[in-house]
């Protein structure tokens, strides 16, 4: 049993980036699944499918780089974690590296980045940030 499922994928994710792996496997959970259509909708990850592997079911994530195999992200860094979690009002939601990251909050309408918190003027878990 994993303490934490959501640092698990990001280190899956920075190590699959390591070797320049084509995507990774994670085990599936719909935070995992709604956490990845953010980072494919923003430019970081390339594909989030679904599949059954040996009868359980996996998200495949595929990567994403650059020109001449550069990686799109350069770090992955996990806020909140289950010892300790970090909330953010509404008018105190971080700006990661200036506005040249994000960072992926749990809102109550739902998983966001940072910018979109700010134009709904809502606060919550600070997940995780990326740049």
């Amino acid at each position: 049993m994993q303490t934490d499922p959501i640092a698990d994928m990001l280190t899956r994710i920075r190590n699959g980036l390591a070797i320049y792996a084509e995507h990774v496997d994670i085990p599936a959970s719909k935070f995992k699944k709604s956490l990845a259509e953010i980072l494919v909708r923003e430019g970081y990850l390339k594909t989030v499918t679904e599949a059954t592997e040996k009868g359980r079911r996996v998200l495949r994530i595929g990567l994403k780089y650059g020109p001449r195999r550069t990686t799109i992200i350069h770090q992955l860094k996990r806020i909140s974690t289950p010892g300790r979690r970090a909330y953010a009002k509404a008018s105190a939601v971080p700006a990661v590296r200036g506005g040249l990251g994000i960072a992926i909050l749990s809102t109550p309408k739902g998983l966001m980045v940072d910018r979109e918190a700010r134009r709904h003027n809502l606060g919550g878990e600070v997940i995780c940030e990326v740049w």
